[in-house]
């Protein structure tokens, strides 16, 4: 079964939109889960960031709510606040078919009473990071009572995060009688258990495990610990991604990186979770965008990252699990396109490269170390203008488009993607344009207001 059509449970206009989304035949976990997920059966799945499994669980519980009834239905628990939003907007995206349907993110980084506020109507759709959903279930500003469908989606890192407990806390407040819907890339011991726990003879599904990499191009390079940083730069310098992400095991390897390339004037941004959310959200917006050419971050930071054409990853550091490595590098080799996959390992790696070629069953392509040296500038081609005022102030893309190629005369060509956050709207603008646009901006006007402008750098 490859088509959405010969699901025979999706309407014709649910399916009109999944054409229209670019949804023309079903991915592995897709066809696998979503005839169970649509006959409301229980389903665990472990299937990497990528395989389509969030318009999997997204199609089945679209199909269970009754638009009419203005309660919760459907919960979708993720590990971070960017994961949520990329979930959340995947699901208003397939929701287009289904009037109405009110989808809401409670996470992290955002007023509680802002969010107590959205609440007063209930939505029908919450998705959330586990911590700011429990605030509200005890304060009684969300009640889970009319709950048909659960999803627990990367459980794997929720649990790395320490959220069990906060899971267990929310699963108690939801009906016993319910659908049980369990993602996750790996699949350690801790996982089956809460499969156990919360799920009713559920169907078990396996794509994309550590046995089935990704079809890329993975190369390995023996290096000291101290020189890292060089041959990264040299990496870097011969190879000049449109967009990669140096994948480091601790926040302090990270921004250490970080330094180390803004200094050899390579585009760079660093994702790290000391880092304030609304400089998370701005990091991400900008890679996103092409406003940086590379991601310098951690595995658990990185999660949500929702990239279409990522051309290289390099892990600075093996990690410890084969599975992480997987998921790490698979994050290049989406939706068929090609990608390269870099690894760097020290001397005192050589037991984890060990234990990665002994798991995966590959022989490791070990490469010679590449001339350092002279070091290229990566620029970025994007820069992004943060405007005041997002959804909140009911600004939509197009006021800002028509504001930048009406009022100030800027070509369609040097527009790239526009983003609107709740407090916030990001803008690409070419960097040939952007000093000017800023400007222009700053002395204009938007839907007929004056708006702060920040050229963020």
């Amino acid at each position: 079964m490859t088509s959405f059509a010969e699901l025979n449970a999706l309407s014709s206009q649910q399916l009109a939109t999944l054409e229209t989304l670019g949804y023309l035949a079903m991915t592995p976990v897709q066809a696998a889960a979503l005839p169970a997920i649509l006959s409301g059966r229980d389903v665990r799945a472990q299937a990497k960031t990528g395989s389509g499994k969030t318009a999997a669980f997204g199609l089945g519980l679209l199909q269970h709510i009754d638009a009419t009834q203005f309660t919760t239905q459907s919960l979708v628990l993720c590990p971070t606040r960017e994961l949520a939003d990329q979930v959340a907007g995947e699901l208003r995206r397939l929701a287009r078919a289904t009037p109405n349907i009110k989808v809401l993110t409670l996470c992290g980084g955002v007023p509680f009473n802002a969010q107590r506020d959205s609440l007063t109507h209930a939505p029908h759709i919450i998705v959330a990071t586990p911590g700011r959903l429990l605030d509200h279930l005890n304060k009684q500003t969300v009640s889970l009572s009319a709950l048909r469908t659960l999803v627990l989606d990367e459980a794997d890192r929720m649990l790395d995060m320490g959220f069990a407990e906060a899971i267990d806390e929310v699963v108690a407040f939801a009906p016993a009688q319910r659908q049980t819907l369990l993602f996750s890339a790996t699949w350690p011991v801790a996982i089956a258990a809460i499969s156990q726990r919360y799920q009713h003879e559920p169907l078990a599904i396996e794509i994309d495990t550590a046995e089935a990499l990704p079809a890329i191009q993975q190369e390995f390079y023996e290096v000291p610990r101290n020189q890292k940083i060089a041959v990264l730069q040299a990496l870097l310098s011969r190879e000049k991604p449109a967009s990669c992400v140096v994948f480091c095991n601790t926040k302090k390897d990270c921004q250490a990186v970080c330094d180390a390339l803004t200094a050899s004037n390579q585009s760079v941004l660093a994702l790290h979770g000391d880092m304030e959310q609304r400089d998370r959200d701005q990091t991400l917006v900008r890679f996103a965008n092409g406003s940086s050419r590379v991601l310098v971050a951690t595995d658990v930071a990185a999660r949500g990252l929702d990239i279409k054409a990522l051309a290289m990853v390099v892990n600075f550091e093996l990690a410890w699990d084969p599975e992480v490595h997987v998921h790490r590098i698979g994050r290049t080799a989406r939706a068929g396109e090609s990608g390269l996959a870099v690894s760097l390992c020290a001397p005192e790696e050589a037991t984890r490269a060990n234990v990665l070629e002994e798991m995966l069953h590959i022989t490791l392509n070990w490469c010679p170390q590449p001339a350092t040296g002279k070091v290229l500038p990566l620029e970025a081609e994007m820069a992004t203008l943060a405007i005041d005022g997002g959804k909140k102030a009911k600004m939509r893309p197009g006021d800002i488009l028509g504001a930048l190629t009406g009022d100030i005369g800027l070509d369609g060509a040097d527009i790239g993607k526009i983003a609107i956050h709740p407090m916030h709207a990001y803008v690409a603008v070419k960097q040939s344009v952007a000093r000017h646009a800023w400007k222009q901006l700053q002395q204009g006007k938007i839907k007929g207001k004056s708006v702060k402008v920040r050229l963020l750098k």
